[in-house]
């Protein structure tokens, strides 16, 4: 009895997990021994060709703080995380990252993958 319930709690958890939904664009991340998963509000991407996304939105590097802006308005709490391809070039992150500050947003993490997943 105990082993089926255990089954069946075991799977709703695998079940839940699979439902989540991420907003940021596929990249290829860079690993961090200290990575943790986080379910955040804003995603803002950076691809390798250093093309920026905003929750899946492709958007100008001029548009960015002013997006950010009007998002912090609705939610002045709101986390932002940026996710940059391990090959873009480190001004483009800066640029990502320096849009959200314009915007008054404090609350800003970088994505990488975890270094023991693959």
């Amino acid at each position: 009895m105990i082993d089926t319930v255990f089954f069946l709690l075991v799977f709703f958890m695998m079940a839940s997990l699979s439902m989540t939904v991420y907003r940021g664009m596929t990249l290829s991340l860079p690993r961090a021994s200290s990575g943790e998963p986080r379910q955040d509000r804003v995603s803002i991407s950076v691809t390798r060709d250093g093309v920026i996304y905003l929750n899946r939105d492709q958007v100008e590097p001029g548009d960015l703080a002013g997006r950010l802006r009007a998002l912090r308005e609705l939610d002045p709490d709101i986390v932002v995380v940026v996710s940059a391809d391990g090959d873009v070039a480190h001004r483009r992150v800066v640029d990502a990252m320096d849009a959200a500050r314009t915007a008054g947003i404090v609350k800003l993490a970088i994505a990488v993958q975890p270094a023991n997943q693959r």
